[in-house]
């Protein structure tokens, strides 16, 4: 599979970047690193400077049907600058219309609630996403990872870094179901 990880050029959660990114590969897939701006993504851990990345495409030279999946990293600020950019969702409703899979932790599903794909939904996330997860239309549930397919696609999302280990597991899983392969 080749995977599509959609960040903002600042303010991602580098631990929930790197460790799905691991997951993927470690896997036998591919990911690319998708982002709105051409350089380097520049990580964090919580409010602090962490290591960069190297952009591998703009949201400008992809679309959805370029990958089998999407994962969405968190971190507030990545997210929050994500959701403001008419490009990054366009190309998330993009991954909805396909309806391929798409798996989001942590403040990433603010960017699901900009691109209108959350109605309907049964999904978690940082609990202060609560609220505007249920203002657009979503069920918001307290649980470590949360596989929804009441959709177009299947979405997976987890509430936090503590939570990676079953997102990673559930992620792969569901990615692979839904490109007609096994783990």
């Amino acid at each position: 599979m080749r995977i599509a990880f959609l960040t903002a050029p600042e303010g991602v959660e580098q631990v929930e970047l790197t460790k799905p990114w691991e997951a993927v590969t470690g896997a036998g897939h591919e990911a690319v690193l998708v982002s709105t701006q051409k350089g380097e993504v520049q990580g964090f851990n919580h409010l602090d400077k962490a290591d960069t990345f190297p952009v591998d495409r703009t949201v400008d030279e992809v679309s959805a049907g370029d990958f089998d999946g999407l994962v969405l990293p968190g971190g507030v600020a990545n997210p929050d600058a994500l959701r403001t950019d008419e490009k990054a969702v366009r190309l998330v409703k993009d991954f909805f219309g396909r309806g391929l899979p798409v798996a989001a932790i942590c403040h990433a599903p603010w960017t699901l609630v900009e691109a209108g794909v959350v109605s309907g939904r049964e999904l978690t996330s940082w609990p202060s996403l609560r609220t505007d997860i249920a203002n657009a239309g979503g069920t918001w549930v307290d649980e470590q990872v949360k596989v929804d397919t009441n959709g177009p696609n299947v979405l997976v999302t987890s509430r936090k870094p503590d939570d990676l280990d079953a997102f990673d597991e559930a992620l792969l899983r569901e990615f692979a179901k839904a490109s007609g392969g096994q783990d």
